[in-house]
C-alpha cells in the first residue's frame, strides 16, 4: 500500500479513536487533552504559518498555541469535521505523504496510549515508512545527549546508528515501538536499552524529541 492510501486510513483511524475517547481525554503529549491534539491537527493542515512554531518555541510557538485557541473556540465536532476531511493535497505529495504518515501515527498512538489501548499489530507498510522516519530525523532527537551514542535496531533487523559517539547504547524492539522511544515517549514505548550502565542511564535519563 502506497503511501498516500495509508496516510488517509491512518487519519480516519485517528479520528475515529478522537472522538471515542473525547475531547477532555488524555493523551501522551504533556499537557494537551484530546482537545488540544486536534487543534494541533488541524492547524498543521490549514494553516503553514504554524509550523515554524511547533519546531522553534519562542514567539513562533506563542503563534501556534493562539492558532490552537482559535480552533478549540469552534468545537470539538468542529474540528473532527476538518480532519475527517484528511490531509491537504499538498501533505499528500512525494515526502510530505511519507512525514505525514509518521505525524499521524504517532499522534494516534499518543491518544491510544494514554487511554490504555495495547500496541497495534506490526504492519510491514506502515513499519517501512516509521522506519524511514525515525532513523532520518531521529540524530535530531537524540541530540541532547552529548555523553553517549545511539543505535536503534528494530524487528526486521534494521539498524541505524543515530549518534556516532562512544561508548554506544543499542535501543531494540519493534519499528512503531522505536517511532515512539525515539521521538519522544519514552514511558509508552516497550523497548530493550543495553549497553554500559552509565550510558543506557545517561540514554534514558535524556530528553528526547524535536
Amino acid at each position: 500500500m502506497g503511501a498516500v492510501k495509508i496516510l488517509q486510513a491512518e487519519r480516519e483511524a485517528l479520528c475515529e479513536t478522537l472522538e471515542t475517547v473525547g475531547p477532555e481525554g488524555p493523551t501522551l503529549c504533556e499537557g494537551w487533552l484530546v482537545a488540544d491534539l486536534a487543534a494541533h491537527l488541524v492547524v498543521l493542515d490549514t494553516r503553514p504559518d504554524a509550523i515554524p512554531g511547533v519546531a522553534l518555541g519562542g514567539v513562533f510557538g506563542r503563534h501556534t498555541l493562539k492558532l490552537m485557541e482559535r480552533a478549540k473556540e469552534r468545537g470539538f465536532d468542529w474540528m473532527l469535521d476538518r480532519l475527517r476531511g484528511g490531509p491537504p493535497l499538498v501533505h499528500r505529495i512525494g515526502p510530505m505523504a511519507v512525514m505525514n504518515v509518521f505525524e499521524n501515527w504517532v499522534h494516534h498512538e499518543d491518544v491510544r496510549r494514554a487511554a490504555g489501548s495495547a500496541p497495534r499489530p506490526e504492519d510491514p507498510d506502515i513499519d517501512d515508512i516509521l522506519w524511514r522516519m525515525t532513523a532520518l530525523t531521529g540524530h535530531l532527537s537524540v541530540r541532547r545527549v552529548k555523553s553517549a551514542g545511539i543505535e536503534i535496531i528494530d524487528d526486521y533487523g534494521r539498524s541505524k546508528v543515530l549518534s556516532k559517539t562512544e561508548p554506544r547504547v543499542t535501543i531494540t524492539g519493534p519499528t512503531g515501538e522505536l517511532a515512539l522511544y525515539v521521538s519522544g515517549r519514552k514511558e509508552a514505548a516497550d523497548v530493550a536499552v543495553d549497553g554500559p550502565p552509565e550510558a543506557v542511564a545517561l540514554v534514558v535519563a535524556a530528553h528526547f524529541g524535536m
